[in-house]
């Protein structure tokens, strides 16, 4: 089976395009293959902005994401193996996804893991919440 990856990454995108946000992509900059302004790297990540007014020729491929924009009035191309995408949101109000830290979403999307969660203990029940509701007669 494919990965899932690029195919949440589309659609978080449109998601935000379509509400009127700006979508920025989070990326690990020291992948190999990875094509981004090293002067804007902090930390080895960079966020870009992906809006369609803020870039030209933007591919959001299986593989990679790539486009041309301008950093500091100079024009340049970036190209981000899908990989390196660590996550998409929007600037406005951070919503959006982080994309799994694995490779391959593959395993993931079949419910398979290779660690094994352990069964949560507890001693004490939960204590019960106040309700806002009031009963009306």
């Amino acid at each position: 089976m494919t990965s899932s990856r690029p195919y949440l990454l589309r659609a978080i995108y449109e998601w935000i395009v379509d509400n009127g946000y700006t979508p920025h992509i989070v990326v690990a900059a020291e992948m190999d293959s990875v094509q981004v302004p090293r002067q804007f790297v902090d930390n080895g990540v960079i966020v870009l902005n992906v809006a369609p007014s803020a870039v030209r020729d933007l591919e959001l491929g299986n593989d990679r994401v790539s486009f041309s924009a301008r950093f500091a009035g100079s024009a340049q191309y970036v190209s981000v193996p899908m990989a390196a995408i660590q996550a998409i949101y929007a600037r406005e109000n951070g919503q959006g996804m982080v994309l799994s830290e694995h490779g391959d979403d593959a395993d993931a999307a079949d419910g398979s893991s290779n660690t094994e969660a352990e069964p949560r203990q507890t001693t004490e029940p939960p204590t019960p919440r106040p309700s806002h509701l009031k009963v009306i007669k």
